[in-house]
């Protein structure tokens, strides 16, 4: 699975993806997301129960504030109102039950909780708000008929709790038994509580922060990918290439006497470390189809279950423990010993945990190379099986039995009381006989055939016989085209590691931070496991015009699917659309808009969660099926971004750039008015939100405060140092007065004498 291994080394904030996953399990369960650090608390995202309940669309209830003015009415409660209005301004958590207003103006009672969301520094940046419609559970509204504005709505109320009493018994079945004391409005009220308590954990315990961290597992579950769990996985990788040696050999050399029994306790610590394997892997997450790491304790057993279980729990039975005790050569421990053969399916667990290394070349030579000596093997205990069934009938003339002659350790029967056969004893070591059936299986496997050891036998004839066509198949397939198999292979591979050694060089280069350098790689890296490297044009290419136009209306066809704007697109529509759609991956952290950037594609987010950040706050939260960019096709201008779009988790985008859609819209005029209606941006990237931060005004009100609160200076008594500087100003003031007036005075007379002399 290409996804199988993304979302694992990035740390990603996967607030949004809990929070849908934990309300999932409600169908009914609505929410809301809430900036708390902007002015009137905007909505930032909101479900799609949510939209159903109140018969709004997301673009519509987008930004508003998450006090729901929107959905008050003339019965809306003012003192409701105003305990909402002081949890949210104390980020505190708390419900109540308030009466709201659909878009069409039906009313419904709704049990409203508010949860204040915390970030990595401790400091409340989104409100969780959940709503459970609880009008079935409310008394209905006595109304005078003559106030005709209340009549409808108090017929509606009538007629949503006529049944009351059945919903309350229905509901009643599933909590715990309220006492019969209680009035029934009371048991309703506990009832409603206690729906909404189930519906999602709302306390600060276990609420998930809006933060980049790792994936959170329960205190008794195990990451897949943790420390602990890579060195087990080599350690029953290891056990898992002993148990494909030994169990063959101990099916064909079985012999009780006490040279077996630190053999016995080696199989038997094996069985227990397999057995313990087994209960791991009933508490280790896996990666789910989407990506996710999947940590839920029931989903993760019956994964378990429908896998590897039966496999791996008939690896780890204690056959030779059931053989050790059975005295009988006959009767079922030979069964279990035969049975032992079905640890050799574990093998298939070796396969999937070296998946991650077949792509490189010495690795693949290695397994080869065990395979071929693993098959060699496993032919070597089945002619010494044949070896030893001869001579134990009595056939001399054996290769068993020549071996004996040559080695000098010549085979004697011995005549018991308590059989009528002689048994065989004597003979050459288990060693010898051992390493002479490989050597004799390696000959024939290589087509060599020395012929000092030689099938006599009609039954070694036959195995000869197939093992030399086993053996030629291996030997063509492994050593005849191990060039070509490992160019095939590691063709990619080679690629892989030019671009990785490209990469860090590059970064070594330049000197690239750290931080960024880890994110470039692991950007690299998820992308490289996302497309396996190949190039989408590159392929498309091989394909022609109309071939091409049908694999981009497959790639593209969540889009086409989910999104109503594609509806009533016909088929030529799609495929010119589907031609321009480009597919982009993006890891956690990334920026796909700066702000003043010009706004040229439309996109669509297909997996993952983003965030639109402007001034830095968080003004939206985007996720599966939301769609951002700029409204083109309304207006011929370029925007310019007024916000940043930052990747939050691992994300999959489909994007169209505006030159490309504005064209296909220019052909398609039936199809450009119906996607112009249709369409509705979950956020506009060019509109900028006028708002002001809670921060500011906090800190205008505690300005405006402290200048309130400032001593003010007693007019009535004035200070000395004062009434100084007042006469020094006073005086000063005058004498300049009076020397500018005796200069005006002698200068005017200087003047008059001047003029009258001449």
């Amino acid at each position: 699975m290409p996804g199988g291994r993304r979302g694992l080394v990035a740390p990603q904030n996967t607030f949004l993806e809990n929070i849908i996953r934990r309300s999932s399990s409600q169908p009914d369960s609505s929410f809301l997301l809430a900036n708390a650090q902007i002015v009137d608390f905007p909505i930032v995202y909101c479900n799609e129960s949510f939209c159903k309940i109140s018969g709004y669309n997301r673009a519509e209830v987008m930004q508003k504030s998450c006090r729901c003015g929107f959905m008050y009415g003339d019965l809306t409660d003012k003192e409701t109102i105003a305990r909402i209005e002081e949890c949210l301004e104390s980020q505190i958590h708390d419900q109540f039950e308030i009466l709201l207003y659909k878009k069409n103006k039906t009313p419904l009672w709704l049990l409203l909780q508010i949860a204040p969301i915390k970030n990595e520094r401790d400091l409340v940046v989104l409100f969780l708000l959940t709503f459970r419609d609880i009008t079935a559970l409310k008394q209905p509204i006595e109304t005078d008929d003559s106030k005709g504005g209340l009549s409808k709505f108090a017929k509606l109320a009538r007629s949503v709790t006529r049944s009351r009493s059945v919903l309350v018994s229905q509901f009643s079945s599933h909590i715990p038994a309220v006492k019969d004391t209680l009035p029934t409005t009371t048991k309703q009220s506990h009832l409603a509580h206690y729906q909404c308590a189930q519906m999602m954990s709302l306390s600060g315990d276990v609420m998930p922060q809006y933060r980049q961290e790792a994936p959170k597992t329960p205190p008794h579950i195990l990451l897949h990918y943790c420390a602990f769990k890579a060195i087990w996985d080599w350690i029953i990788l290891c056990l898992t290439f002993y148990t494909a040696i030994m169990v063959p050999y101990n099916v064909a050399f079985k012999n009780k006497t006490s040279e077996d029994v630190s053999l016995l306790v080696v199989d038997s610590i094996v069985d227990v470390i397999f057995f313990i394997d087994i209960v791991l892997n009933f508490h280790t997450t896996f990666v789910g189809a989407g990506g996710e790491v999947v940590s839920d304790p029931k989903v993760i057993r019956m994964n378990y279950l429908k896998s590897w279980f039966i496999i791996d729990l008939l690896s780890c039975l204690p056959y030779d423990v059931f053989n050790a005790f059975d005295h009988d050569e006959d009767g079922i421990g030979s069964l279990f010993s035969a049975l032992k053969v079905v640890r050799l399916l574990r093998l298939g667990r070796v396969v999937r945990k070296l998946d991650r290394y077949l792509e490189y070349g010495a690795a693949m030579l290695i397994l080869l190379l065990c395979f071929y000596m693993l098959v060699a093997h496993w032919l070597a205990c089945i002619w010494y099986s044949i070896g030893r069934s001869d001579a134990d009938g009595g056939v001399q003339y054996s290769w068993l039995w020549k071996l004996a002659n040559v080695t000098q350790s010549p085979y004697s029967y011995l005549w018991t009381n308590a059989s009528t056969i002689p048994e065989l004893v004597a003979g050459p070591s288990r060693r010898t006989m051992y390493v002479t059936a490989l050597y004799f299986t390696m000959t024939c496997m290589t087509s060599v055939g020395f012929g000092n050891v030689a099938a006599e036998t009609d039954n070694e004839k036959i195995f000869t016989i197939c093992m030399m066509i086993i053996a030629a198949l291996l030997y063509a397939t492994i050593f005849g085209h191990v060039t070509t198999i490992i160019q095939q292979m590691t063709s990619a591979t080679a690629k892989y590691h030019d671009m990785l050694n490209n990469v860090r060089e590059f970064m070594k280069l330049h000197e690239v931070p750290k931080a960024l350098s880890e994110r470039v790689m692991d950007y690299v890296v998820s992308t490289w496991a996302m497309t396996k490297g190949l190039d989408t044009d590159k392929v498309l290419n091989y394909c022609p015009k109309d071939m091409k136009a049908d694999i981009c209306v497959h790639l593209n066809r969540k889009v086409f699917n989910e999104h109503p704007a594609f509806r009533l697109a016909s088929d030529g529509c799609l495929r010119a659309l589907a031609m321009h759609f480009t597919m982009s991956h993006s890891a956690p952290g990334d920026l796909l808009y700066h702000t003043g950037e010009s706004i040229d594609s439309l996109c669509f987010i297909v997996t993952g969660s983003l965030e639109v950040i402007q001034d830095d706050e968080v003004v939206a939260i985007l996720g599966k099926g939301d769609v951002f960019g700029d409204s083109f096709w309304k207006d011929s201008a370029v925007g310019q971004s007024a916000a940043n779009v930052r990747a939050l988790t691992y994300c999959d985008l489909h994007t169209i750039k505006r030159d490309r859609l504005l064209e296909v819209l220019d052909f398609y005029q039936a199809f450009a008015n119906s996607f112009a209606r249709n369409l509705v941006l979950t956020y506009n990237l060019r509109h900028r939100l006028i708002f002001r931060k809670v921060a500011d005004v906090r800190r205008e009100k505690e300005l405006a405060e402290r200048r309130k609160n400032e001593p003010q200076l007693d007019q009535t008594q004035d200070h000395l140092v004062r009434k100084i500087f007042s006469r020094y100003d006073l005086n000063h003031h005058h004498h300049q007065h009076h020397h500018h007036h005796n200069y005006f005075h002698e200068t005017f007379k200087f003047n008059k004498n001047y003029i009258c002399k001449y």
